[in-house]
């Protein structure tokens, strides 16, 4: 494909969902507990913390010249107010090995998992969160800042109002039949348990109570209030400003999980409403940002009474969503009505047990970037979801995105002919 030559095709991970062993964190915590709504623990994850020299390689040796990864709040202020100086230098230690192998590093502040002492206090939805991410941040900033020209603050600022609708819908759709659990869950782009967390409420309540002393505990990925749905985006200002104060030359920007909003006849409404609870209400907070992160992996089409299943018929992935990699260049198109800044493609990807409709899947995606650019919009990047198989969530190791295979019990990395033809596409 015929991408300018500073255009950055990579992949990303997150730390907890990679790294293991992120002990300090909630979403560690609710592994942990006898009622948790996960699949299986995190455990050592894919031992990215220790591994990620050959990791980082694979993805230079194949071509790739951008690695999006998150550096881990809750590894790095273990304690409110306490910074530990070995884990900020592992991260500063991840950043050179990019830099050596050619690959530029794209920093993700938080991605979904917050410190345990955070979510004690209220979590995402307490105003105290605000300064406190702003802290955290310019503290990264001011070790870091230095080596870095992309800064992510907040992962998928969106998420918790995307599960909040989606919560509701579960709640009605299991009310009327049981099987309706596994379409609900393949309506959000993240992995999700629904069918078992409201099996497990009661007991969950308990167990929460004890660790976070609360029984319903305010993590990232809660179902979000519009007040704390503005709190988040106060806190991803914040955390700009404090970026920006010490380094003002890199280029600070918030992702959104962002669906290709189709509507069928009678269907205009819903699609125009989701879309303004999805992108457009957020754009006094975020039009004056240096890049947006757009983050889509499928569509969602909706008729005179709603919300639609996916198509009869339709490929569906391991996460139940639709296989539909046009949805990226849809989005792309749409985001660009409103937003005026550069485009990263900070998320897209593919959870299959067949790599070869991995690379179809990115062989169209990418093919509507290279159009998206042709036609003048700015996009700077593409990074697929994920660089390797990892931990899906709630939904554990069984969900296969990654273009590296990595077995649980050794280790072992297998690069997939996905990553050869996704870095084939630089040259």
């Amino acid at each position: 494909m015929n991408f300018p030559k500073d255009f950055m095709i990579g992949a990303a991970t997150a730390a907890h969902q990679v790294e293991g062993n992120n002990m300090h964190s909630d979403y560690w915590a609710q592994e942990q507990l006898p009622h948790t709504s996960f699949a299986e623990p995190s455990g050592i994850a894919c031992d990215h913390y220790n591994r990620y020299e050959e990791d980082i390689r694979l993805l230079a040796d194949a071509g790739l010249n951008a690695y999006r990864f998150s550096v881990e709040w809750a590894r790095i202020e273990p304690e409110e107010g306490k910074f530990d100086e070995n884990e900020i230098e592992h991260y500063r230690k991840v950043i050179a090995c990019c830099r050596e192998n050619g690959v530029e590093p794209i920093v993700t502040l938080m991605h979904f998992t917050s410190p345990v002492w955070l979510i004690r206090k209220g979590g995402w939805e307490a105003e105290s969160t605000v300064e406190d991410f702003r802290r955290y941040a310019a503290y990264v900033a001011e070790k870091l800042g230095s080596e870095l020209k992309y800064v992510c603050t907040i992962n998928e600022a969106n998420m918790g109002l995307q599960l909040a609708a989606i919560a509701k819908r579960f709640r009605l759709m299991a009310e009327q039949a049981a099987k309706s659990a596994k379409s609900a869950e393949g309506s959000v782009q993240v992995g999700m348990n629904f069918e078992k967390m409201m099996e497990n409420m009661k007991y969950a309540a308990m167990e929460n109570a004890e660790i976070f002393g609360t029984p319903q505990p305010q993590v990232f990925v809660s179902s979000r209030t519009p007040e704390g749905d503005a709190l988040v985006l106060r806190a991803h200002r914040a955390a700009k400003e404090a970026v920006k104060a010490l380094y003002p030359e890199i280029k600070v920007g918030i992702t959104l999980s962002l669906h290709d909003l189709q509507a069928l006849p009678g269907g205009e409404k819903f699609a125009e409403d989701a879309w303004e609870e999805e992108f457009r209400h957020y754009l006094p907070y975020i039009q004056d940002d240096d890049f947006l992160g757009v983050q889509n992996y499928t569509r969602t089409q909706y008729g005179p009474q709603g919300q639609l299943p996916a198509p009869e018929g339709a490929e569906l992935t391991q996460m139940d969503y639709e296989f539909y990699p046009e949805a990226l260049e849809h989005v792309i198109r749409k985001v660009r009505e409103d937003f005026k800044g550069d485009l990263i493609v900070t998320e897209n990807g593919v959870a299959v047990s067949d790599d070869s409709r991995r690379v179809e899947f990115i062989r169209r995606a990418l093919r509507g970037v290279e159009n998206c650019i042709s036609d003048g919009i700015p996009v700077k990047g593409y990074c697929y979801w994920s660089l390797m198989d990892n931990f899906e969530w709630q939904k554990g190791f069984s969900m296969t995105f990654g273009l590296i295979a990595v077995d649980r019990a050794t280790q072992k990395r297998t690069p997939k002919e996905s990553l050869a033809f996704l870095g084939s596409q630089r040259k």
